[in-house]
């Protein structure tokens, strides 16, 4: 056994990160395969991760526990008494959440918050000590030595204006000045994480959660980092598909995807200024990879029914030979937090393994995770994956 490393989640109750920790615990005992797991593929046998047993978690919420059992009802696993022994330790680390910070998160997070759960300060100063406080008690109680905050929260309205995180100086007089309103609580956390010297993963579409500056600052303290929005379904299949058409020269004159969600993710996206951030980011591949913008519209709607399931229904509408308008429909459904939390292991796997290797800044090689890839043009998800499969044999010649 290895030594111990940290996970701490920005919302560390939520249907994400239960299902991340009940995996990781499932995986410890041998209840399931590693399906879904990229680190896990033969072909990279030789790297050392560290174990799934040598995973202490911890983080912060805005809201008490998530009750396991709606993660758990959802899995393959007929193990029952080794179920009832995740349940209660799941309950056990999310009853250890740290309050959360809400500060300018917008109302549609807000109206999710619990008082209690809460870290209210007008300063944006105090934020910051008492997220670094957070980590450093997390890492001295459980003798940690290499920590990953990874960002899974809600998705927040977009910044009024993104240029205000340019570089390392702006951020740190948005601070100094107390520029609430052009601060979300993803910038809070991932400020606070890097100057920890904590490996930081922002999953989700935020734009305070990752910025030029940002990156500055962690080339600055030699931590590495990667980012936006995790890359799971509708997208995932975009990636893919998208450069078929690429490829045999048709033209895709419209590509429209609808999709309905049914968990906490698709009642915050409801809001429309959470929504245009995440739109904006499952929108902007096809230029990229057609070389072209079609006509395409995506749509998110909140179905409660669902749970933490999700449908994806896209009709592409193309051009072929002769002029001759043809058609391709797809319908994605699938289980949202199973198909993310895989990924997100395997970018903490990852991120300590480039921190014990001493790289630092911008994990381009992890472009196939994120739909909105920071320090990567490429899209198409064949080619990003080759990012990371030649890093891999570079890793194991070494």
């Amino acid at each position: 056994m290895g030594s111990k490393k940290g996970i701490m989640f920005v919302g560390l109750c939520g249907h994400l990160s239960t299902t991340a920790m009940a995996g990781c615990l499932a995986l410890e005992k041998k209840l399931c395969p590693p399906i879904g797991l990229v680190t896990q593929k033969k072909a990279l046998d030789g790297i050392s991760f560290f174990d799934f047993s040598d995973i202490v978690f911890g983080g912060w919420d805005i809201r008490p526990f998530h009750d396991p059992k709606k993660v758990l009802k959802d899995t393959g696993i007929d193990d029952f008494q080794a179920l009832a022994d995740i349940k209660k330790k799941l309950k056990k680390i999310q009853e250890r959440a740290f309050p959360g910070i809400a500060i300018n998160a917008g109302c549609a997070i807000d109206d999710l918050s619990v008082k209690k759960c809460v870290f209210v300060s007008e300063s944006l100063s105090d934020s910051i000590d008492k997220v670094k406080n957070d980590i450093q008690r997390f890492r001295s109680e459980n003798s940690l030595d290499q920590v990953v905050v990874v960002n899974l929260a809600s998705t927040e309205p977009p910044l009024q204006d993104p240029e205000a995180l340019g570089s390392i100086r702006a951020i740190e007089n948005l601070i100094k000045e107390n520029r609430v309103e052009s601060v979300r609580p993803s910038l809070i956390y991932a400020y606070a994480a890097i100057v920890s010297k904590c490996v930081y993963i922002n999953f989700t579409p935020s734009e305070g959660g990752l910025s030029q500056g940002l990156v500055d600052l962690a080339n600055q303290y030699q931590v590495p980092l990667m980012g936006c929005d995790g890359k799971t379904g509708e997208t995932l299949v975009k990636s893919a598909l998208a450069p078929l058409f690429a490829m045999r020269n048709l033209e895709v004159m419209s590509w429209e995807g609808y999709n309905l969600l049914g968990n906490m993710d698709g009642q915050v996206l409801q809001n429309k200024e959470n929504g245009s951030t995440k739109i904006k980011s499952k929108d902007r591949l096809l230029p990229h990879i057609l070389g072209y913008p079609p006509h395409s519209k995506v749509t998110i709607d909140y179905v409660p029914s669902l749970g933490d399931r999700k449908t994806a229904w896209d009709f592409i509408h193309f051009k072929g030979f002769l002029n001759t308008a043809m058609s391709l429909q797809f319908t994605w459904q699938g289980c949202d937090s199973a198909l993310a939390a895989p990924l997100v292991l395997d970018l903490a796997r990852f991120g300590i393994l480039a921190l014990q290797r001493g790289e630092y800044g911008l994990m381009t090689h992890l472009a196939s995770f994120f739909k909105s890839p920071w320090g990567v043009d490429e899209h198409a998800l064949g080619k990003q994956f080759q990012f990371l499969e030649e890093y891999c044999s570079k890793v194991k010649e070494e």
